[in-house]
């Protein structure tokens, strides 16, 4: 009886998460159709998932999960930027970079899913309770991580270019690179036949067990200390976004998956067991080999 039920408490905890976001975020925020404007994009980003869940449920399919999410950045920088009824500088350049970065990330994840889907959905999609909070947990990574940007761009008045935004910009491009080129490097390596069996271990794979999730949190650190000017009082709670990231790659998904089914993979492979003793989960270093 307690796993029928614990999806269902997911999903709730997730909606609670949502809703003290809303309102952390909306501390003294401004207004966009007569609501906050906060509280709006973090609304929108919900109905979104759930919208998309319905098809997705009646299908059984994970096609446009990545998809739909990476979108749903977007969209609510559009209309975070819309309701502000200005376009500062802040605000438009921390649209624009999140506006790259989902653009490249469903483009990405929607080719990857099409090569072959994702084998993480297989024991989800048949249920409605696990399936439906899957899609709400996708709203709270939405929200949480873009928290304080689409504070900043929600934000009226705020003052030109500055350190914050110079520095946080800088992260961003930093971090956005690495993402790029550790996906670039893998994507070939697993494109050549000889390598269907082996583990990538060379180029920036080298450095880092994970450089892809190393960037993955470098940018969005930037996008939080382009957005600190324009946090006030309890809006500055979204700077857990950072940290957020990074428990989330690390913690429970990504690096906890990945590293879980390669040691499966490559039990008792010495060349692996090496990689693994002298190569860092994410802060890179020179290749150290015994």
């Amino acid at each position: 009886m307690k796993a029928v039920w614990l999806p269902w408490f997911g999903t709730g905890g997730a909606v609670c998460i949502g809703v003290l976001l809303a309102l952390a975020g909306s501390d003294g925020g401004g207004l966009a159709f007569g609501v906050p404007s906060f509280a709006l994009c973090v609304a929108l980003a919900f109905v979104v998932q759930w919208v998309a869940f319905v098809p997705a449920y009646l299908k059984r399919t994970e096609r446009f999960f990545d998809l739909i999410g990476a979108s749903t950045f977007a969209l609510v920088a559009c209309v975070a930027l819309v309701g502000a009824g200005e376009f500062g500088v802040r605000g438009v350049v921390i649209a624009l970079l999140v506006g790259v970065w989902a653009v490249r990330l469903g483009v990405f994840l929607a080719l990857r899913v099409r090569a072959g889907g994702d084998r993480r959905f297989d024991a989800i999609k048949p249920s409605f309770a696990l399936f439906l909070m899957t899609w709400t947990l996708q709203a709270v990574w939405v929200c949480v991580s873009f928290g304080p940007g689409i504070v900043a761009i929600a934000s009226v008045g705020e003052a030109g270019a500055d350190a914050f935004l110079l520095a946080g910009a800088a992260l961003w491009v930093a971090g956005f690179v690495i993402e790029v080129v550790a996906d670039e490097q893998k994507r070939r390596f697993r494109g050549k036949p000889e390598n269907t069996h082996r583990f990538i271990d060379s180029g920036l794979w080298a450095w880092s067990r994970h450089p892809n999730y190393l960037g993955e949190i470098v940018l969005w650190l930037g996008i939080a200390v382009a957005a600190f000017p324009a946090l006030r009082g309890w809006q500055y709670a979204t700077l857990v976004s950072p940290v957020f990231v990074w428990l989330l790659l690390t913690r429970i998904s990504g690096v906890r998956m990945l590293d879980g089914a390669a040691a499966k993979r490559w039990a008792g492979d010495d060349a692996y067991a090496n990689y693994v003793a002298n190569t860092p989960m994410l802060l890179p270093r020179p290749p150290r080999r015994p």
